[in-house]
């Protein structure tokens, strides 16, 4: 049972919450892996996703999730909504609560947009993406594919390379890894590296070399142009050329270092189609680990009301 209301981020959790939900993560994808989709855990709940922005792993993650499990699920997008009437984010949420939501899952482009919504409603809100501040669900279901892989994160280094000034998955990928025990590198052109990282606990690199430098995982970030109002770098090409993971990158990293991305993936930019496509890629495999960390923390959100 998790200690808090909402999963609004990861700087909020406890190690032992995050620990916690991994376990039940563990045990989903288990039964995901056994082909068992008819679960009884949210057997009478509502779920309802309610999107700002355009998604398709994400969303289509969570519906999957609370399906599998049972529950009743409306999918609400911004475009097509009250939203276009001019209704609020608070005045969307007592609606939501009025119908008796168990759980709101929220994407918004604006930073602190859960975190309002929670303080609103009686319903669970868990955060699906909040501007560039931060992205739960994917950072744990990256670290949900870490420990599956070596059986631990403490002890990991984990490299993460590309634009993480505007990636709501670098920070929470930060809060919780640091959080159960790994070190975590960070590498980028300046224009994409946010003030104050390194005293948040990442390790800032002066080259892609030293940060992939004995790594047990390389993760690649998409570089958000729809999240950028001016030139960052000079073109994709160069962005490739010097900031880009390659085969000659990567023999820096430890060997079999697993190669991960939180999609999608810019192909020939941030990283190449030989590691997206190799023995050492991860990234089809995080997308089960999506709707198994999913299924646990909608599972542990409501655990005490089953």
């Amino acid at each position: 049972m998790l200690n808090h209301k909402d999963v609004l981020g990861l700087y909020d959790l406890s190690a032992e919450e995050i620990d916690e939900i991994l376990s039940v993560g563990m045990s989903m994808k288990k039964l995901l892996k056994q082909n068992i989709k008819r679960l009884p855990h949210l057997q009478g709940k509502s779920v309802t996703t309610l999107f700002y922005e355009n998604s398709t792993r994400t969303r289509c993650s969570f519906e999957l999730a609370a399906k599998y499990m049972g529950a009743h699920v409306v999918n609400i997008a911004a475009a097509s909504s009250s939203v276009q009437k001019g209704e609020t984010l608070i005045d969307t949420g007592k609606t939501l609560d009025a119908m008796k939501n168990d759980v709101i899952v929220i994407r918004h482009p604006m930073g602190g947009a859960p975190r309002l919504l929670a303080k609103t409603v009686k319903a669970h809100v868990v955060n699906a993406g909040d501007g560039m501040n931060e992205h739960p669900s994917q950072a744990l279901l990256d670290m949900l594919t870490m420990r599956e892989n070596f059986g631990r994160i403490a002890g990991l280094k984990v490299a993460i390379l590309g634009d993480i000034s505007h990636s709501r998955v670098a920070k929470s990928n930060l809060f919780g890894l640091k959080k159960l025990g790994a070190e975590v590198t960070m590498y980028a052109p300046r224009t994409l590296l946010p003030t104050g990282i390194g005293q948040m606990g990442a390790k800032v690199c002066a080259s892609r070399e030293e940060a992939v430098e004995g790594a047990d995982v390389v993760m690649g970030l998409r570089i958000q142009l729809e999240r950028q109002h001016a030139g960052n770098f000079p073109s994709l090409g160069e962005y490739a050329g010097f900031y880009g993971v390659d085969d000659g990158v990567m023999r820096y990293a430890k060997k079999g270092a697993l190669v991960m991305h939180p999609g999608p993936v810019n192909r020939g930019v941030e990283l190449t189609s030989a590691l997206i496509d190799g023995d050492t890629s991860r990234i089809e495999e995080q997308v089960l680990s999506g709707i198994a960390v999913r299924m646990a923390i909608l599972f542990l959100l409501t655990k005490e009301e089953v």
